[in-house]
């Protein structure tokens, strides 16, 4: 596992600029790709409605999907495994099934579910990476989606095979759709992690670079603030 398992302010001072200076590295395809709007707009009853999403570091994903417009809460945690086993310590074996995701709360009338979907192809997350993201290996940091509904689930189907007829990256999309077994939050030092951390290695070497995509491919989107899960 390339990610440290705990936050540098808990780890020692030796053991935790190794862990930083080893997140030191090019930050590869972090610019993001530009993927186009979805052709199946969701449709969507009025009301707040939630997304969950894996594509990596959670921190990553929840600094993202912060400074989107009609986004209220961000939650890093996991999904796919069981309740017990929902444990960040556990996670990081490999072996539970999970994989770190965030739960979005969102207004559809102010953003859609689609155009989350267009955020996270396009600077949260790369669909080629298989069971990784960058300097992150394992099942855990696999990339999936996970629709919370019928309509969700609709939108998301067209709008895979509409990227994947774009070929807008040299790799085959892996993204999978995965069944709605539950989400469960991390634990509370994961949360808002990037907004109480801007200094760390990880956040500055591999988010940082998604948010400004985020800014720079999506200026109607785009919030200053960061929102707190």
């Amino acid at each position: 596992m390339s990610r440290m398992r705990l936050p540098l302010r808990i780890l020692g001072g030796a053991l935790a600029a190794s862990l930083a200076a080893a997140c030191l590295q090019p930050a590869q395809a972090e610019a993001g790709v530009s993927a186009p709007a979805s052709v199946a707009q969701a449709k969507e009853a009025k009301g707040l409605k939630t997304a969950v999403f894996a594509g990596g570091c959670f921190w990553g994903m929840e600094a993202v999907f912060s400074h989107v417009k009609g986004v209220s809460s961000v939650v890093s945690g996991f999904e796919g495994g069981k309740r017990t086993d929902a444990h960040y310590e556990i996670v990081s074996s490999g072996t539970t099934g999970h994989a770190e995701a965030v739960r979005i709360t969102y207004d559809p009338a102010v953003v859609r579910y689609d155009q989350l979907l267009q955020v996270f192809f396009s600077v949260a997350s790369d669909p080629t990476q298989l069971n990784r993201q960058y300097p992150d290996t394992g099942t855990q940091y696999r990339n999936a989606v996970v629709p919370q509904n019928p309509e969700q689930a609709r939108v998301t189907a067209a709008y895979l095979a509409q990227l994947r007829k774009a070929g807008l990256w040299k790799r085959p999309i892996v993204t999978a759709i995965e069944p709605n077994r539950g989400f469960f939050a991390a634990e509370d030092y994961h949360q808002d992690f990037a907004l109480k951390n801007p200094d760390h290695g990880y956040i500055r070497m591999w988010d940082v670079p998604k948010v400004a995509a985020l800014k720079r491919a999506f200026p109607g989107l785009w919030k200053p603030d960061f929102t707190r899960g």
